[in-house]
C-alpha cells in the first residue's frame, strides 16, 4: 500500500473510480450485445460509442480543470451528519455539468 499513498483516497475519488470501471463495463456489455455502428454527428465526423465515450471523459476533465481554476474546491453546503458534519465540495456542480455535457455528446456528436 505504500506505493499508492501518494494518491489522495477518498470518497469522491473512490465514487469515480467506480464510476469509471462501472461505465466501461457498461460500454463492453453493450459492445458485445448491440455491436456498434458508426454515426456522424455535429462534428461530422463518423464516432462510435466509445469514441464519444473518450470525447465525454476529455471534456469532463477540462471542465474540472476549468472550474478549480475560476471558482475552487469551497464547501457549498455541509450536511448534518456525524458530530462536525460532511461538507460538500463545488466539485459536485463541475461533476453534474459533466454528466450533462456528457448526455449531449453521446446525443449530438
Amino acid at each position: 500500500m505504500e506505493s499508492i499513498a501518494w494518491m489522495a483516497w477518498t470518497l469522491p475519488t473512490a465514487i469515480f473510480f467506480v464510476a469509471l470501471a462501472c461505465t466501461l463495463a457498461v460500454m463492453t456489455w453493450l459492445a458485445a450485445v448491440y455491436p456498434e455502428a458508426e454515426r456522424v454527428g455535429v462534428l461530422r465526423i463518423p464516432t462510435t460509442r466509445g469514441d464519444r465515450l473518450f470525447i465525454s471523459l476529455i471534456l469532463a476533465a477540462v471542465i474540472h480543470l476549468v472550474w478549480i481554476g475560476l471558482v475552487g474546491t469551497d464547501p457549498i453546503a455541509s450536511l448534518p451528519i456525524g458530530e462536525e458534519g460532511i461538507e460538500i465540495s463545488s466539485l459536485w456542480l463541475a461533476s453534474g455539468i459533466s454528466l450533462v455535457t456528457a448526455v449531449l455528446i453521446f446525443r449530438t456528436v
